[in-house]
């Protein structure tokens, strides 16, 4: 993660899938032609020579393991020894202190008790820390993302001045005061990006997909409302870290510079006034897929493009099908040298990238293609969405194609072994999930076994048109007719709220 943790859960299937991060911008208003551009767009001329030299061995690697502790408190250490560079990264993942467990009416509540615990402590104000974080040349985040169980705060500095840097953050995590006058002006800046957020085609398209693939799990919700916000108080912020932010229910991830004898001795210095509580996060709630298609269309009448977003529920993190659903993504869409993509932007020319991915976690999350595509060749981009979904259920994958999808993943893997931070990430993840302690070192192995018959028995699976949520946002009266060959449309307005259908041309 760019520091943000759950993010780096999320979407490890597209960072691991050749690494082709703009997978995870599905949806984020790529831009399919200039505003008040009526010309079609160019079709790409790019040429893939394949020339690159691609080994047939099966990459064998066997990553480092972590050295596991437990603190008198009952923080869960892991700790990553790697002296090539003086820096160490340090992550704490705090179960049950996540967005998905916000109530209702408190939506926001987690992931701004997050934000604020830079915003003051009992000994330092706004100010103070930030100047203290940048003088020593250290960072700090903290999130709770809508949809994720657990809290993510940690940071990152030198090997040389950690004893400065690490109880600063500590500080941060134990001891946030929530002052009021910081709340009023984060809370004056959240409504101002609800707004925001509410004229980008892509939330709206984000939020719909949640809705209509979740339902009434907690995971359907995505942002905070204006009424929430304003019921967010100090107090409420100081109950919830005080209740949910608990030792025993979290798991520290340390990467770098460390010697890890000496420094478990210090985590339980710095870390002492952090006491166990009887709080236990309760198990999060599964998720099913929809049995039936369904079509929602969010009128936005300036748009001069559709931003489309289709799919289901699909697996876990640790589903068996994981690994096959990583290649069948990649084959797909996960990236520009994905069937979707080289269909719809360069064969065709409706876009400027499409793209596929699916989230796996604790509950089973979505498969997702989609993207966004001029009004006026909707219809055609439909037709090549569900041309390309059919194709991978019901053709086996040509050889050469799965050999490039499997390298690919395989190499993206590999390249990501460089990278301590993302070491200390499968580490977590082993620990997080419960998978098994060489699940890396298996991994390269378990990719490359991946045949056709596996490819298509995930796409019949979880790529079904039958029982796919589409959602469409654009200009109700040019594209309802389109979405309506799918299936009846529901309605919605750009507030999230129910309207009448519209019939072209009114």
């Amino acid at each position: 993660m760019n520091k943000i943790h759950t993010l780096r859960r999320s979407l490890v299937a597209a960072r691991i899938s050749g690494g082709f991060i703009l997978a995870c911008c599905l949806g984020t208003g790529i831009l399919a032609q200039a505003p008040g551009d009526s010309k079609a767009m160019d079709v790409s001329k790019v040429e893939r020579k394949n020339l690159a030299p691609v080994s047939k061995e099966i990459l064998k690697v066997k990553l480092p393991r972590p050295v596991e502790a437990t603190l008198s408190n009952g923080v869960t250490v892991l700790i990553l020894e790697d002296h090539r560079f003086p820096t160490i990264t340090v992550d704490f993942t705090i179960e049950g202190a996540g967005g998905l467990w916000d109530a209702e009416n408190e939506r926001g509540l987690a992931g701004t008790t997050a934000q604020m615990l830079r915003e003051g402590t009992a000994t330092r104000n706004s100010k103070q820390i930030s100047e203290q974080i940048e003088s020593l040349g250290a960072t700090f985040f903290a999130s709770a993302p809508f949809g994720e169980e657990a809290a993510s705060v940690g940071g990152s500095g030198l090997s040389d001045n950690v004893d400065a840097w690490f109880p600063l953050i500590a500080d941060l995590l134990i001891n946030p005061s929530f002052p009021a006058d910081e709340l009023a002006k984060m809370k004056q800046r959240q409504k101002v990006q609800l707004v925001q957020q509410r004229q980008q085609p892509s939330f709206l398209a984000s939020e719909q997909f949640s809705k209509a693939v979740y339902g009434a799990h907690p995971a359907s919700i995505i942002s905070a409302t204006p009424e929430s916000i304003d019921g967010l108080s100090s107090e409420k912020l100081a109950r919830w870290h005080k209740g949910r932010y608990c030792p025993q229910n979290t798991l520290l991830g340390i990467a770098g510079d460390v010697n890890p004898k000496e420094f478990i001795a210090k985590l339980n210095t710095w870390l002492a006034r952090w006491q166990k509580t009887d709080f236990k996060p309760v198990a999060v709630p599964a998720t099913s897929p929809v049995k039936e298609r369904r079509v929602f269309v969010v009128d936005r009448a300036n748009s001069v493009q559709t931003t489309l977003a289709m799919g289901n529920i699909a697996i876990t993190r640790t589903s068996p099908d994981y690994p096959a659903m990583v290649v069948m993504d990649q084959i797909l869409g996960a990236g520009a040298a994905g069937r979707l993509f080289l269909n719809l932007r360069e064969a065709k020319g409706y876009t400027y990238g499409v793209y596929s991915r699916f989230t796996a976690d604790k509950y089973a999350g979505p498969f997702r293609a989609g993207g966004d595509a001029r009004t006026e060749v909707t219809e055609g981009a439909m037709t090549e969405f569900w041309n390309e979904f059919r194709r991978i259920r019901d053709e086996k994958v040509p050889d050469k194609e799965l050999d490039d999808a499997r390298h690919a993943v395989v190499a993206g893997f590999a390249l990501s072994l460089e990278q301590p931070s993302q070491l200390l990430d499968f580490a977590e993840t082993v620990k997080i999930y419960g998978l098994p302690a060489d699940y890396w070192d298996k991994y390269p192995a378990q990719i490359s076994g991946i045949s056709a018959d596996d490819v298509q028995r995930v796409a019949k699976k979880y790529v079904d048109p039958e029982t796919m949520q589409v959602v469409a946002v654009g200009n109700a009266q040019k594209i309802v007719p389109v979405m309506e060959k799918y299936g009846k449309v529901q309605l919605y307005d750009t507030q999230g709220k129910p309207e009448e259908s519209k019939a072209a041309g009114n």
